[in-house]
């Protein structure tokens, strides 16, 4: 390790901390799915206006990320922590008591702009203490402790909702990141000393010379490609399963939750697999397997397959990406030591500003059919596909 950490601080509990950190990403997403139908009915609006909240938090993860980068830069790690995480806690509060869904979807932004800060400093840790190869295990172990949040937030989000309304769940957040903020004061150390030599009116400079990086971006649209196929996926699966396969919302939880399973289970092998075999062996393998996935779900959408043929497929494509995601970010990371927190923000703005894209679209193209999910994950696992072939294959 390379850090200014301190030397008690055990694996375990940095482990830990930063796996919190990247959770709040999945936990605001997942959480409140069950919800939004009750959240529909509640403000009186179409289904597809709640989705568009989705879409926004997507969208305020793709901007904010790209300030956090030279500000963590510049001023360490944990300060911009505090301040993301208090906006996180301000925005959840105005959620849990707003009037009308235009309020919710403002607030979902900004809710998203202070979460994105664990997100992006979370990768700078990892990139400040660890090597190349040691980051994509590391990546592979905070899958494991994060996915825990995709696995119980539908299943507390469906009661919660059931037993003491939607509006609980964003009470229940506020709860959360307020003492996250606490545990991070006592826990957490610093890994990065505030750098006098960084200055935020450079940072656009940073970032045009991080994108010039063929080795970055090849990685970075790639990895994104295949997680806007997981937020396509998680924009239409309430939809889907709750209303076309009549699955009761308390129950949601349990067909997500396999799919977490799924990526859990992939990210834990993808480790040890890192043991004998470099990233790049493994996402060479990894992209061709979402290709053809993405075309079978595609297929399951057109022909409208049912619910087995169309939840088969979809748990082994949302598996594969607990291999895509870590070996992804490794491979992007690798070049970028020296700007860990730069990179890491523009990583987090290319792939989520895909992800917005691929929400959003599905909201849009709602027909009242599983098509426009299918398709739209379909869509994202060849165009991975083709991006590792064309920008990281190619140049290798």
């Amino acid at each position: 390790m390379q850090s200014s950490a301190k030397p008690n601080t055990p694996f375990a509990l940095l482990i830990l901390l930063l796996a919190s950190l990247t959770a709040f990403g999945p936990l605001s997403i997942d959480m409140y799915l069950p919800a939004f139908p009750a959240i529909a009915e509640n403000l009186n609006v179409p289904l597809s206006s709640v989705q568009m909240s989705l879409a926004s938090f997507f969208i305020g993860l793709a901007t904010g990320q790209i300030f956090y980068g030279p500000i963590t830069d510049r001023f360490g790690r944990k300060k911009p922590l505090y301040v993301g995480l208090g906006i996180y806690a301000l925005a959840s509060l105005v959620c849990a008591f707003t009037k009308n869904v235009e309020m919710l979807i403002l607030f979902r932004f900004l809710q998203a702009l202070g979460s994105c800060a664990g997100v992006v400093i979370s990768r700078a840790i990892v990139r400040d203490l660890f090597t190349h190869q040691e980051t994509a295990r590391v990546f592979s172990l905070l899958m494991l402790v994060m996915g825990v949040a995709p696995i119980l937030a539908p299943f507390f989000g469906g009661y919660i909702s059931e037993f003491f309304g939607w509006r609980a769940i964003f009470a229940l957040m506020v709860i959360i990141s307020t003492s996250c903020i606490v545990m991070l004061a006592i826990f957490l150390p610093e890994t990065h000393q505030p750098d006098q030599r960084v200055h935020i009116k450079d940072s656009l400079k940073n970032y045009v010379q991080i994108i010039k990086d063929r080795h970055f971006m090849g990685y970075a649209l790639a990895g994104g490609a295949a997680q806007a196929g997981l937020f396509a996926y998680i924009t239409g699966s309430s939809f889907v399963f709750i209303n076309l396969f009549e699955i009761p919302a308390k129950s949601f939880g349990w067909v997500f939750g396999s799919n977490a399973i799924g990526l859990i289970a992939c990210s834990q092998i993808n480790a040890r697999l890192l043991k004998r075999l470099s990233y790049d062996v493994i996402l060479e393998k990894i992209f061709v397997v979402l290709g053809v996935l993405g075309v079978i779900l595609a297929m399951a959408g057109i022909f409208n397959w049912g619910f087995w043929g169309l939840a088969i497929p979809l748990f082994l494509f949302i598996a594969a990406l607990g291999m895509t995601f870590p070996n992804a970010t490794a491979g992007a990371m690798a070049t970028q030591r020296k700007a860990a927190g730069s990179a890491s923000a523009l990583l987090g703005t290319l792939q989520y500003g895909i992800a917005a894209l691929s929400s959003a679209a599905v909201s849009r193209l709602h027909d009242g059919t599983t098509l426009p999910m299918c398709a739209m994950i379909g869509f994202c696992g060849v165009l991975a596909l083709a991006l590792h072939r064309l920008l990281v294959k190619k140049a290798a």
